[in-house]
C-alpha cells in the first residue's frame, strides 16, 4: 500500500466534488500497478481540475499515475512510489472535429472504439487499432506507446499526433503542436508523449490528423512450413509496387492461439462496413482455413473492386510462388476474425498464460530470420510455450508462455529473458545504428523486479533522465516506471 498521509482522502474531497474521490482500498487495488495500490482515487472532470490534483501532488510530495480505462497499466517498471491515481475518464468529449480538414482534436478519456465510431459517420477513421480496442482511452493508446497492425500502411501515432495540451509535473496547463496539420514553429514536444507512461505529464487533450476510412477490404493468409518461407513472402510484397494495409508473421505458437482462443475484450466492430455473423461481444472463431501448426503470413488490402481483385490475384501469385501450402482470399465475413485477433494479440497473449512475459523487439527485417531461429531455441531450452507476430517494419513481439506462475518459472523467466537481450542485441548490421534493440513489455511484478525491462543499460539514459526532469522536476509522475528510479 502506500505511505500517503492518513487524511489523503479527505483533504483530496476539500479540493474535489466528495463523489469524484475513492479512498476505499477495494476500490483503489483496481488502479494498482504491479501491485503497488495507490491510497486514493481522484476523478476529475476538466483540464484545470486535473492540475490543481497535480499542483497538490507536487506541494505535498505525492506520487502520482494517471489512468484511463487501466487496460495498460502492466506496461513498463513497478512503480517506486504510488500515492494518487488520476483517473481521467472524466474529460470525454470531442473539443473539435473538422471532417473537411482532416483533423480532430480530442479529450484523453475518450473511449477509442466510440472515437473511430464518430468518426465512421463522416467516412473518416483514427488508424490507432491498439489491444483492447473497445475499452482503451485515447489518452492511454498514446501514453502506452502500443502500436497497430496498421502502422504498415499509416504509420504510427507519431505520424498523426500533431499537438497535445498536458499537464507539467508542476501543475501548469501547457500545449505543443496545434490543430492543424502543418505547424511551422516550436518543437514536437507532444511526441514525447508517445510510450512515456504517465512519467512526463498528465496528458488532457490530443489532436490528431484523420483519415478517409478504408472502403471494403480483403485479406490474405498463405500458410508455410517454416519461418523461411512466410518471410520469403513478406520480402516479395515488400519489394513490389504493392502497399497492403497489414503485413504480419504469425508464428504456429501464436497462429495456434488465434485457433483456439478469442479475445476476452468485448468486441466492436471497427469498420462500419463490417458484417458479424455474431453479436458485439466476442469476435468469430478463425475457420479451417487457417492453418494454426504452420507459419501464417497474413496481409489485408482495401481499394475498389478492381484494385481488390488486382491484389487478390498477384499476392495469390507471390505465395504460390513463395511454395506456400495453403492460400485463402478472406472476404469482409471473414476477414475480421483474423485482423480482430491480430489488434488484440497482446491481451491474447496475456489471456494465455498465468506468468506471459512479451519482449518488444525491434530489428531490422533482414535480420528476422536468424533472430527467430535464436528466439525458437531460447524459449525452447526453458521448456515454455512461445510465440511471437512480426511486422514487416520490424517490429517483433515475442511471447514465453510459462503453463504455472512460481519461484522457478521466475528464475527460468529472468535467464531467458537476460539471453534475448543479448541476442537481441548482437542482431542486424555491425553498425550500432542498425544492432536490434528489445524491451520486456509486458512482464509479472516479480520479472520485472529481477532486472531492467530496457535489458543493458540506455546509451541515453542521462537525456531520458534531463527530459524527465525537465517535465517533472519533483519526479511526482509515476516515479520508477520508465527506465527505474530517478
Amino acid at each position: 500500500m502506500s505511505s500517503a498521509p492518513a487524511n489523503l482522502a479527505a483533504r483530496l474531497k476539500s479540493l474535489l466534488d466528495a463523489s469524484r474521490v475513492v479512498a476505499d482500498p477495494a476500490a483503489c487495488a483496481d488502479y494498482a500497478v504491479d501491485e503497488k495500490v495507490p491510497a486514493a482515487v481522484a476523478k476529475p472532470v476538466s483540464a484545470e481540475e486535473a492540475a490543481e490534483m497535480v499542483r497538490f501532488a507536487a506541494l505535498e510530495k505525492l506520487a502520482i499515475i494517471p489512468c484511463g480505462n487501466r487496460t495498460k497499466l502492466g506496461i513498463g517498471m513497478p512503480p517506486s512510489r504510488y500515492d494518487v491515481a488520476l483517473d481521467m475518464t472524466g474529460l470525454h468529449q470531442i473539443a473539435h472535429y473538422d471532417p473537411a480538414d482532416l483533423t480532430l482534436s480530442v479529450d484523453a478519456g475518450f473511449s477509442l472504439g466510440k472515437l473511430n465510431a464518430a468518426l465512421f459517420e463522416h467516412h473518416q477513421f483514427l488508424p490507432l487499432l491498439v489491444p483492447y480496442y473497445s475499452l482503451a482511452t485515447i489518452g492511454g493508446a498514446i501514453a502506452s506507446g502500443i502500436d497497430s497492425p496498421l502502422r504498415q500502411f499509416y504509420g504510427t501515432a507519431r505520424d498523426f499526433l500533431i499537438g497535445a495540451e498536458f499537464i507539467d509535473g508542476k501543475g501548469n496547463l501547457c500545449k505543443s503542436g496545434g490543430r492543424v496539420v502543418k505547424n511551422v514553429t516550436g518543437y514536437d514536444l507532444h511526441k514525447l508523449l508517445i510510450g512515456s507512461l504517465g512519467t512526463l505529464a498528465v496528458i488532457t487533450r490530443l489532436n490528431f490528423r484523420t483519415f478517409p476510412s478504408p472502403p471494403a477490404s480483403r485479406g490474405l493468409v498463405a500458410s508455410f512450413p517454416s519461418a523461411e518461407g512466410a518471410l520469403a513472402l513478406r520480402r516479395a510484397i515488400s519489394e513490389s509496387p504493392l502497399n497492403p494495409l497489414t503485413l504480419d508473421v504469425l508464428s504456429p505458437g501464436m497462429a495456434q492461439i488465434f485457433a483456439t482462443r478469442t479475445p476476452a475484450t468485448p468486441e466492436v466492430a471497427v469498420f462500419s462496413e463490417e458484417n458479424r455473423a455474431t453479436g458485439p461481444d466476442s469476435l468469430p472463431r478463425v475457420g479451417d482455413w487457417f492453418r494454426p501448426r504452420e507459419w501464417q503470413l497474413c496481409a489485408a488490402f482495401a481499394g475498389t473492386p478492381e484494385v481488390r481483385e488486382r491484389y487478390a490475384r498477384e499476392l495469390s501469385r507471390f505465395a504460390e510462388q513463395s511454395r506456400a501450402t495453403s492460400t485463402v482470399i478472406l472476404d469482409d465475413t471473414s476477414r475480421p476474425s483474423l485482423w480482430g485477433r491480430l489488434r488484440e494479440s497482446l491481451s491474447m497473449l496475456i489471456e494465455a498464460s498465468p506468468a506471459t512475459a512479451v519482449f518488444k523487439i525491434s530489428v531490422l527485417p533482414a535480420g528476422h530470420p536468424a533472430l527467430f531461429a535464436d528466439l525458437h531455441e531460447i524459449a525452447e531450452r526453458t521448456g515454455f510455450a512461445h510465440a511471437l507476430v512480426a511486422r514487416a517494419s520490424g517490429t517483433i513481439y515475442f511471447a514465453l508462455l510459462p503453463a504455472s506462475a512460481n519461484a522457478e518459472t521466475a528464475n527460468s523467466l529472468a535467464a531467458a529473458s537476460s539471453q534475448i537481450f543479448e541476442s537481441v542485441s548482437a542482431s542486424g548490421g555491425p553498425a550500432p545504428a542498425d544492432r536490434g534493440h528489445a524491451t520486456l513489455f509486458l512482464a509479472p511484478p516479480a520479472l520485472k523486479k529481477r532486472l531492467n525491462i530496457s535489458g543493458p543499460p540506455r546509451s541515453d539514459l542521462a537525456l531520458v533522465r534531463r527530459l524527465k526532469s525537465a517535465f517533472d522536476p519533483q519526479n511526482i509522475f509515476a516515479p520508477g516506471r520508465f527506465v527505474g528510479d530517478f
